[in-house]
């Protein structure tokens, strides 16, 4: 390949001749041409440059010791067309003349002519101007193109470098040099743009072009699946209720930009199989930047340190390549005005990623199209996703206004605001020594505002998402198995496999074996004790990490006991104003205060592991992609599920259950003494924690993903900006956006299902957590989608038949949150106690919940009080006072230990958990069995299309066995080929 035509030519641009015009089609244009004209400038330069700088074809030199300025010939073209890369001279008019002036190239004498002269900011800017107008007359082809300058070879691939002054600039230049022969002898097209032509005037770009010979090439050695048929299989019947969701669909041609085709492998040998009409456009550009980036990271550059080095990664690494990325397709605020241009990007912004656009259904087929499977995936995903959010967003917000509608018929809260009740329980000191007895009503509004979450539709609410997470996770299956079909990606978990070695895999390999099953050579590396040494390493500072995130929980946990007195001596203050007092109790002011602190620490420290996690994976060296990104999902999120869930699983399982009771109080480390829950219970903190954590996280995600890179392009861009189409490149507009990374879908995904985590293992403490969860996701598709087309390079198109690892994540948090819920409804909320007084414990059959809060609350006699915990500074003498417990008094005989009330409740508890576990398992895995994950209708399509699809390969092969008898060619086993042939015909449509 590399020797046809007789090698590959590459085109620099630092001679800095003009590249020849592409040949018109048309008659040549006659043109009138008059004497150049010239103007004497005087002593005044600066003011008749100033008055003549519209003049934007002239020349400036001395002759004769005076200015002249040299016009061009004056030319009186006709009107031009506009050529297939934009218009092919740039038509400027003279605004102090009445002729226009055509755009003539500069000779190479006028060109080293530039004013010397002048001095001063006039001359800097006029130099400025001439140096521009020189790159404008140079280039008669728009620079916003995706073509090479000959406008017919289209640009797959670009790289970019700066010259280096240190010691290790010759070594780059080196490594440069070797890389590109090396992809010339791949076959590979290179077209070199000077730095003297990019808009910084440092920054060389190297722009690369598959042929039709390498892309077809690697296109076999990727199995690339190709259209060999238009598909014939009738689509479904339309169902009449569709006209009622028409406001949400898309135009067809965005939602389908291609036919339907049946598809195979891509072979060399039967080009004339497949439907090809153009070879220009027959594979897509998605599939041509994949073919490219294929060849880029795995071409040598040298050997150094006795070591062979290949890779486009290594290279980017060093610093040899500053970038390298795909093109994007146009400016996605305007379409092109290449004909040949199908203008994606463009359809995509307006249709896709505009947030008035969020009601309409995304166009997955034009994403994949566009971006790759592994992108269109993510989106369907994220959007599938989305709209089941609603139904639980619904529910949840039913459940939450009958908490609202039932607030005022709350007997608990009724009974802790009466006067006569909750005005005379003295409560016991919530803190030693400094901390007086308060009243039971100060905590009136808190104890009201916590039934919004704490009654009964809380536990109809939480079996309800543990059905909702079945029916989320059984039919995105089905919906991952019809895309599946319809991308082609059936057959495609195998090539996966076999394809994707990673590079640096392959560079550590100096060892082959048998495969078992190809029977073929394969690269492997043997672990050596070195390589178990650093792998135990390795998992030690994982340990380590996860010990420090454990560690920063227990920071956070004594900053809550060391500020709870403060706030608790504060809030009884009679000083502090009433507001605060009836709306914040220490507790809550407390949990609010610790969540914020908490999620700060929760920022910091996933800012540091994740450097962490990717240099231990690339210390491990995994053999394929799929198992690099298995490896460092797992890792990423074990860290993120302590990191994150660690705060809300200590208020939810563990605040105030071992705090002890007067006098016998619990202390951590001997020092601080432990948290009490609030007297309305721990449920209103949980849900105060996690509304802070969840929605800081989706508020910063946000501002991470859309502020920072806005303001980083616009940083970048604030010069490049105001430069003329033709001088600003279709490359440079792409190397000023950022990097969307190897692991940008990593976070996205691990976003979502930190997200999903907060809705499904915490929800029977905030049902509104879904409705929270779906307005960020309805923001989060258009926010991604707006990045992704307008502040991004495009990224590199991948293949992906599935979400991957993430699947099985989902699945182990949809079993653990049937469990953390049940749990959270039996301990931390209060209804598990309340009917078990209102069953077995009630004093009036009239109004059965009557007297709930006096039994619920222990008495303590205060003389009982050691020095350490009696207040110092107590306003009021008490006998007794009240605690949150289930003890006898101290007059009886078994004083301080716990009633038989307390067992109660905990036997019912233990036994609400397993019943209700086993209610939702049940149900669960019944919905499971159930639901088929591959629809019946699409497993008959499979099946069809592999039937047709070896019926017309077998009917090529056998056309191609008879055109070779007829042309009279002589082949031993000719005839039993043919034969052979038509049995397997017959045998494909007997199956």
């Amino acid at each position: 390949m590399a020797a046809r035509d007789g090698g590959i030519r590459r085109a620099h641009l630092a001679s800095g001749a003009p590249p020849p015009l592409e040949q018109s089609k048309g008659p040549p244009r006659r043109r009138k041409i008059g004497p150049p004209m010239r103007l004497p400038i005087g002593n005044e330069a600066g003011a008749t440059l100033r008055g003549i700088a519209p003049v934007r074809r002239s020349l400036v030199r001395r002759a004769e010791g005076a200015l002249v300025l040299l016009l061009p010939p004056v030319v009186w073209p006709e009107p031009q067309r506009e050529e297939v890369n934009g218009p092919l001279f740039e038509s400027i008019s003279n605004t102090d003349s009445e002729h226009p002036c055509n755009s003539e190239g500069l000779s190479t004498t006028e060109t080293t002519l530039l004013i010397s002269d002048l001095q001063g900011n006039t001359g800097r800017r006029f130099n400025l101007f001439l140096k521009r107008r020189l790159r404008i007359d140079k280039r008669h082809q728009s620079k916003d193109s995706i073509f090479f300058r000959d406008g017919v070879r289209q640009i797959d691939f670009v790289l970019s470098y700066v010259d280096d002054p240190n010691k290790e600039g010759e070594k780059k230049v080196e490594r440069r040099r070797e890389f590109e022969n090396n992809l010339e002898k791949a076959g590979l097209e290179l077209e070199t743009e000077d730095k003297k032509e990019s808009e910084n005037g440092k920054t060389y770009f190297v722009k690369v072009h598959a042929p039709w010979e390498v892309l077809t090439t690697y296109a076999e050695v990727l199995n690339i699946k190709v259209p060999i048929k238009e598909n014939d299989i009738a689509c479904a019947a339309e169902n009449p209720l569709d006209c009622m969701t028409r406001p949400f669909r898309l135009p067809g041609n965005v939602m389908h930009p291609e036919p339907d085709y049946f598809t195979a492998p891509f072979s060399k040998e039967r080009q004339e199989l497949y439907l090809i009409h153009d070879e220009q456009t027959f594979f897509t550009p998605s599939v041509r930047n994949r073919i490219v980036y294929y060849i880029l990271s795995r071409c040598p550059y040298g050997t150094e340190e006795g070591k062979k080095k290949f890779g486009l990664k290594r290279l980017l690494n060093n610093g040899t390549y500053t970038a390298a990325y795909p093109l994007h397709d146009c400016q996605y605020w305007k379409k092109s005005n290449d004909p040949k241009c199908d203008n994606e990007r463009f359809t995509l912004y307006r249709e896709w990623a505009r947030f008035f656009q969020f009601y309409k259904e995304q166009p997955l087929d034009l994403i994949r199209k566009y971006y790759g499977e592994r992108i269109g995936i993510y989106f369907a995903w994220l959007g599938f996703y989305t709209e089941m959010l609603f139904f639980a967003a619904v529910v949840g917000f039913v459940c939450f206004l009958y908490g609202a509608f039932t607030m005022n018929e709350n007997m608990s809260s009724q009974e802790i605001c009466d006067p006569n009740i909750g005005g005379d329980i003295i409560m016991c000191p919530l803190c030693d020594k400094k901390c007086d007895y308060w009243r039971l009503n100060s905590t009136c509004e808190s104890s009201q505002y916590s039934h919004l979450f704490d009654n009964v539709a809380t536990l109809f609410f939480a079996i309800f998402m543990g059905i909702w997470v079945t029916l989320f996770l059984e039919f995105w299956k089905r919906r991952q198995a019809r895309l599946k079909y319809e991308w082609d990606l059936v057959d495609f978990e195998e090539e996966q496999q076999q394809l994707q070695l990673r590079p640096e895999y392959e560079a550590k390999c100096t060892q082959k074996r048998k495969n078992p099953v190809t029977q073929e050579l394969e690269v492997f590396k043997r672990k050596t004790v070195n390589d178990y040494g650093k792998l135990s390493l390795l998992y030690f500072g994982i340990l380590f990490w996860i010990s420090l995130i454990i560690a920063s929980m227990i920071a956070v946990i004594v900053y809550r006991l060391a500020v709870y007195a403060a706030f608790a001596s504060f809030m009884e203050n009679a000083q502090t104003p009433t507001p605060i007092r009836r709306l914040l109790t220490p507790q809550l002011a407390t949990s609010v205060t610790a969540s914020f602190l908490n999620f700060v620490i929760i920022m910091i420290l996933n800012f540091l592991y994740e450097r962490i996690a990717i240099w231990i994976t690339d210390m491990e060296i995994p053999r394929t992609h799929l198992e690099y990104e298995n490896r460092l999902t797992m890792k990423m999120f074990l860290f993120q599920f302590v990191n994150y869930y660690s705060s809300c699983f200590y208020v939810a399982f563990f605040k105030g259950k071992f705090a002890g009771y007067p006098g016998t109080y619990t202390y951590m480390f001997n020092t601080w003494r432990n948290e009490e829950c609030d007297p309305a219970g721990c449920l209103i903190e949980l849900t105060t924690q996690l509304t802070i954590i969840m929605a800081g996280k989706q508020i910063w995600g946000n501002v991470q993903e859309a502020v920072v890179p806005w303001i980083w392009n616009w940083w970048g861009r604030r010069r490049a900006g105001n430069s003329p189409e033709n001088l600003y490149s279709r490359w440079e507009q792409d190397h000023d956006l950022q990097t969307f990374g190897a692991l940008g879908l990593f976070y996205e995904y691990l976003e979502m299902v930190i997200q999903f985590g907060f809705i499904t293992l915490f929800v029977a403490s905030f049902p509104l957590a879904p409705l929270l969860a779906l307005m960020n996701n309805i923001l989060e598709i258009r926010v991604d989608s707006w990045k992704l087309t307008t502040q991004f390079r495009r990224p590199v198109a991948a293949k992906a038949h599935s979400i991957g690892i993430w699947q099985e994540i989902l699945n182990g948090m949809a079993i653990l949150s049937v469990v953390t819920n049940a749990f959270i409804v039996a301990f931390t909320s209060d209804m598990i106690p309340r009917l078990v007084y209102y069953y077995a414990y009630y004093t009036d059959s009239h109004s059965p919940m009557s007297g709930y809060i006096n039994s619920s609350l222990s008495i303590f006699q205060t003389s009982d009080f050691s020095d350490a915990n009696k207040p110092e500074h107590s306003t009021e003498d008490f006998d007794t006072c009240r605690y949150r417990d289930y003890r006898y008094p101290p007059d009886h005989e078994r004083k301080y230990k716990h009633t038989m009330q307390f067992w109660h409740i905990l036997a019912a508890k233990m036994a609400f958990i397993i019943i209700m576990e086993h209610v939702v398992f049940i149900v669960k895995f019944f919905i499971a069995w159930m639901i088929p994950d591959v629809p019946s209708e699409v497993k008959a399509k499979i099946k069809r299309e592999k039937y047709l699809t070896q019926k017309i390969l077998h009917e090529y092969e056998l056309n191609k066995l008879r055109q070779k008898l007829c042309e009279g060619r002589t082949y031993a086993n000719m005839e039993k080929e043919v034969i052979a042939s038509e049995g397997r015909v017959e045998l494909a449509e007997v199956m």
